[in-house]
């Protein structure tokens, strides 16, 4: 049996924060599973939940209304710190949860059963749970079945976390980068915070290809990429929207910094020699547009179109340079 880590809160923490999945949109594996658990289970409620710092957020659920509840209120909280599977036959009658306003109130919760999320490295970040509005015992087959579908449910989390990822480049797919920048678009939302988005374009690619064959074309890319990655915050997120176009997410970064940041990433991609498949380097340079978040801006293709003017400023501007949107 699996090792499980039940006394490392930051390591579980950290844990769930590599996954990248909190805040994110309904996704249609894990939207089947809470739709198989009820079916399977006989139950009016159940959930992929995780477990953040102060709050239970739900990846998925059905027949639950609310998206999201405070930790302290949830049964999940309970559920990460064991190894086994938790049961709950009348939540009216454990002194955890019989003042619990989901069990004293709507949706009256009688009955549950949740299956830790365990990752590789042995941190519960979740609970899959069924919850019953009526008094119940699961069998040992229905844990058995909750069990199983738990198990799916974190190699669905793992799976989604290698399909964000550019295979050439290791940056975030486009998809992968509309979400992260959907998550920032929410969170200034909720909270005010500053952030910036960079449009990233390189100079006379397509003459690159030309001129030296796709392999090199593809060795610019993994250079472009790691000379980025390597000069950002680990916060910062890049990724690649299609072809030689990437965007830049500069999470807590107002403009002014946005554009020192850029600039920096300007000028050390201009001073790289990039080896090339076949011999010899190259150089290439990137023009950039930044656009910052603003009140305006609702989603994510807006906040890209937003940088586009820059970018295109920058172009038409000579190359080789970054723009700020004002």
């Amino acid at each position: 049996m699996q090792d499980v880590k039940l006394n490392d809160e930051p390591g579980r923490l950290a844990a769930l924060r590599s996954l990248e999945v909190l805040d994110t949109p309904p996704e249609e594996p894990f939207e089947n599973i809470v739709a198989l658990v009820r079916t399977v289970l006989g139950v009016p409620m159940a959930a992929v939940t995780l477990i953040d710092e102060d709050r239970q957020w739900f990846k998925a659920r059905s027949g639950l209304g609310v998206s999201e509840t405070p930790r302290n209120v949830s049964f999940c909280t309970y559920a990460i710190r064991q190894s086994e599977p938790m049961l709950v036959n009348d939540a009216r009658l454990d002194s955890r949860f019989a003042e619990n306003p989901y069990v004293t109130g709507d949706p009256n919760v009688r009955s549950y059963a949740g299956v830790p999320l365990l990752t590789p490295e042995g941190y519960n970040v979740g609970v899959l749970c069924a919850i019953d509005d009526k008094v119940r015992t699961f069998t040992t087959s229905e844990v058995e079945m909750l069990s199983n579908f738990a198990r799916i449910v974190t190699n669905e989390l793992l799976l989604r976390r290698i399909a964000e990822r550019d295979q050439l480049t290791g940056a975030l797919t486009r998809r992968g980068f509309i979400e992260k920048a959907g998550q920032e678009i929410a969170r200034f939302r909720r909270y005010g915070r500053p952030c910036c988005l960079a449009l990233l374009d390189i100079d006379h690619f397509k003459a690159v290809n030309d001129t030296y064959g796709h392999p090199a074309g593809d060795a610019v890319l993994r250079e472009m990429v790691a000379s980025v990655v390597g000069s950002s915050r680990p916060v910062d997120l890049l990724g690649r929207l299609g072809g030689e176009e990437f965007a830049l997410l500069l999470p807590e970064t107002e403009p002014s910094d946005a554009l020192v940041a850029v600039e920096r990433f300007r000028e050390g991609l201009a001073g790289l020699a990039i080896p090339l498949p076949g011999g010899g380097v190259i150089h290439v340079t990137v023009s950039i547009g930044i656009a910052p978040l603003t009140d305006r801006i609702v989603t994510v293709e807006e906040w890209i179109a937003a940088a586009d003017g820059p970018l295109y400023t920058a172009k038409r501007g000579g190359r080789n340079r970054c723009e700020l949107l004002h």
